[in-house]
């Protein structure tokens, strides 16, 4: 997401990212990708959905945000470098600074649910999104067809889908191949698929018989990516990773399920990693753990990543928020430990763009 606390905000990852920004850049997403047919778009779709919207709420969506940070290592009712908003904007709550975030933020999910299959100009289905689902639709010749998917993408690289039409039918079934995924597969009634190429739409043109299934495997690589003062944020699939910070969640404000909460952290988080960019994978280790009621949150996490960090005592808190990330490489005497990182939508408390040691 681009940071906007009101205003375009620049590159820090401490500034601020409105919820109403979330859920209104994916609404408009969907609508682009229905009207370019263009899978990039998509791909952003699915990386806003899944990181940037459950980072802004409570796992029981009883609490959010009204602004949310990449680098945010204290949740407090405290005047930041915002542009325009108060003190209440990074607390989780009712209606924290404004009430617009309490109106927006249950939109997200429905439209995302609801806009995860599209039909196609050719009168077939296109999966636009990837996620646990039913679609129901009509398909070239006037025949109804439902697709069943079974996964849990996005924190597993398998899927399955099960097509049933009504009666035999020839039709196209698109299948988005996101741009990460390199070296993908697709098998429909384990054959394989020739000719998948990430960052694009494959079209499967065939006959369907009631129960056909299409596995799908896209593998999920660690990779990084590079942002404001040389940082670098960890990615596995569609998903940033951040790194894991203890929580004390504390009540501000009393409103029996809907209070206002502040979250200290009780870990430390001025942290850089020790990382061979060329080669992030051989760096980190990943773990795969059950996914359960709330998978975002620090509790229920379903993948967590170790990696190799060393303290940074000059990094501290700047108004309230993590200080501008040293740009690096940067040099460190402190020991190297070992440091979890989990999805950044189940991390409350978080630092996503790190420093290099050197």
């Amino acid at each position: 997401m681009h940071s906007g606390d009101e205003h375009h905000a620049g590159l820090d990852p401490s500034r601020g990212t409105e919820l109403c920004s979330v859920v209104e850049t994916m609404f408009s997403l969907e609508h682009i990708v229905a009207a370019t047919a263009d899978a990039a778009f998509a791909d952003r779709l699915e990386k806003v959905a899944y990181n940037a919207l459950p980072a802004a709420f409570t796992a029981d969506m009883c609490g959010h945000q009204y602004h949310q940070q990449a680098n945010q290592v204290l949740v407090s009712r405290a005047k930041r470098n915002w542009t325009n908003s108060g003190p209440d904007s990074n607390l989780f709550g009712l209606e924290p600074n404004f009430g617009c975030c309490l109106a927006n933020m249950h939109q997200g999910w429905p439209k995302f649910a609801a806009n995860l299959w599209m039909g196609t100009k050719d009168d077939g289905l296109a999966a636009i999104a990837y996620a646990p689902s039913e679609v129901t639709g009509v398909v070239r010749g006037g025949v109804q067809v439902t697709v069943v998917e079974e996964t849990d993408y996005p924190f597993r690289q398998d899927i399955r889908l099960t097509v049933n039409p009504q009666r035999p039918a020839a039709f196209p079934l698109d299948l988005r191949i996101p741009g990460w995924a390199s070296g993908a597969t697709v098998r429909v009634n384990g054959q394989l698929v020739a000719g998948l190429k990430a960052g694009t739409f494959h079209k499967i043109e065939r006959r369907w018989h009631p129960g056909d299934t299409v596995e799908i495997v896209f593998p999920m690589g660690v990779r990084i990516s590079h942002w404001w003062h040389d940082s670098v944020a960890v990615e596995r699939g569609p998903l940033i990773y951040a790194l894991k910070i203890g929580e004390r969640w504390s009540k501000v404000t009393e409103r029996a399920q809907a209070s206002d909460w502040a979250v200290e952290p009780t870990t430390p988080w001025n942290y850089a990693l020790v990382l061979d960019t060329a080669l992030p994978g051989n760096s980190l280790k990943v773990e795969e753990r059950t996914v359960r009621q709330y998978p975002f949150s620090s509790e229920g996490a379903p993948v967590v990543l170790t990696a190799r960090a060393r303290r940074l005592p000059g990094w501290t808190l700047v108004d309230d928020s993590a200080g501008p990330v040293p740009t690096g490489p940067v040099s460190s005497a402190e020991p190297i430990e070992a440091v979890d990182l989990i999805p950044y939508g189940s991390a409350k408390l978080r630092v996503t763009a790190f420093p290099v040691a050197e």
